[in-house]
């Protein structure tokens, strides 16, 4: 995936973050240049995101691309870098809408598991596991939880890409449902942002939203996947203006969490 293109002011954080404006691939590097790169922060970003059905107008891998492309600015803001995305989620709840491939909540678990480990065994101490799909949120919690447990010396949070924002701030058009939005104003508005041509805003529907106590597999409350209003009035500006504010939120809480004191023992109750 490519830079995504973000505005002057954005690209400027990077000197106050500890970033060069350049992301830090992982998979780009030698082993040299891996070691280094673990010893400078000892941290790691590590986006989870989903290969499922968006609607008739999105295509499947929304969620990884959105949480890349996101991930990659917050690297090139701070310096810490991005492994590959774990582009397969927890995503059989959508039902029986073609072309989604899903994990077992269990086997994202183990798979998060041996990644941290790998990292682990290479001096990472810290580890952001960055969503870009709801319903990863349980596995990623579980793994998080584990994973403090196995490794005493080590960080871990699981956060989306959303979280640094309060999320009634976020404008998905999306009244109801605790903000499950998917497909949505906010997504097609980002999407029309990163990867226009992918985007087939002829097919674009919208479906109203409905409170629910429950949670529904998709395929039980939309006909077409899209949970949210207003998706035919979703546009690159709002998508632009939505993603950055996501990197510069993101990124400004990495920024200080890499660096951020252990609790003092000695104050514990």
């Amino acid at each position: 995936m490519s830079m995504p293109r973000l505005g002057n002011e954005i690209t400027a954080l990077a000197a106050e973050l500890g970033g060069t404006g350049k992301p830090v691939r992982w998979e780009e590097l030698t082993w040299p240049e891996a070691r280094d790169a673990a010893a400078a922060f000892k941290a790691a970003i590590i986006p989870v995101g989903a290969i499922e059905q968006h609607g008739p107008h999105l295509p499947l891998a929304v969620d990884t691309q959105i949480c890349e492309a996101a991930a990659l600015a917050v690297s090139a803001l701070t310096g810490v870098p991005v492994v590959p995305s774990l582009c397969y989620g927890v995503s059989a709840s959508h039902g029986d809408f073609g072309g989604t491939i899903g994990l077992r909540p269990e086997t994202m678990i183990a798979m998060v598991e041996d990644v941290i480990d790998s990292l682990y065994a290479r001096g990472i101490r810290q580890f952001i596991l960055l969503n870009g799909h709801i319903w990863n949120s349980g596995a990623l919690d579980v793994s998080a939880e584990k994973l403090r447990i196995r490794h005493p010396d080590a960080r871990v949070r699981s956060l989306a890409y959303v979280t640094m924002y309060p999320g009634p701030e976020i404008d998905g058009r999306v009244r109801y449902g605790r903000a499950l939005m998917h497909a949505n104003y906010f997504e097609t508005s980002v999407m029309l942002h990163l990867h226009p041509e992918l985007v087939r805003m002829e097919r674009a529907t919208s479906h109203i939203d409905v409170d629910s106590f429950w949670d529904y597999r998709m395929d039980q409350v939309s006909e077409t996947g899209v949970w949210g209003r207003d998706v035919t009035e979703a546009n690159a500006a709002h998508g632009k203006a939505e993603f950055e504010r996501c990197v510069i939120t993101t990124a400004r809480a990495i920024a200080a969490a890499v660096r951020e004191p252990w609790p003092d023992a000695s104050h514990r109750p």
